[in-house]
């Protein structure tokens, strides 16, 4: 596959028929679900799950998507989404990139880029990352693309 950058975390994606909308075509909010599993995989894979979420009081939220929409995707085809940790300040921010390919051709669908907040899960409020995060995170830690969003 021809990755934006190396070592990216991939997942497999499957166009269901409830993705695709009125154009025929898998709709834009069904891309940014897909944004969220690959992130939340990845999170897991990492060994920062739910339930080491809520041992540590902290997640990681969302707080801006940037999206570029490239080509569509049709029901029944294969996609493949991969991920890169690209920035962290190791106390609140962490930016992620994503790259949609669709294997069959090599196209790329989507590039994006998605901004998290480190938040107190009992508070709701902005709270700085704990050490499993740093330490977890900072493993998956990559340079960021050559081309800005």
């Amino acid at each position: 596959m021809n990755w934006d950058l190396a070592d990216p975390f991939v997942i497999d994606i499957r166009v269901a028929a409830e993705d695709i909308d009125g154009l025929g075509h898998a709709n834009n909010a069904v891309y940014v679900s897909w944004l969220e599993r690959c992130a939340w995989r990845h999170s897991q894979y990492l060994g920062l799950d739910l339930a080491e979420y809520r041992r540590l009081d902290r997640a990681m939220a969302v707080v801006r998507h940037e999206v570029d929409y490239l080509a569509s995707a049709y029901e029944d085809q294969e996609l493949q989404m991969a991920t890169w940790i690209v920035e962290s300040d190791q106390r609140l921010k962490m930016d992620r990139r994503f790259q949609l390919i669709r294997p069959a051709d090599g196209l790329t669908l989507l590039r994006a880029k998605t901004t998290f907040v480190c938040i107190e899960l009992s508070s709701g409020k902005p709270k700085r990352m704990p050490v499993e995060f740093v330490e977890g995170y900072g493993r998956a830690l990559r340079q960021p693309f050559p081309l800005e969003l």
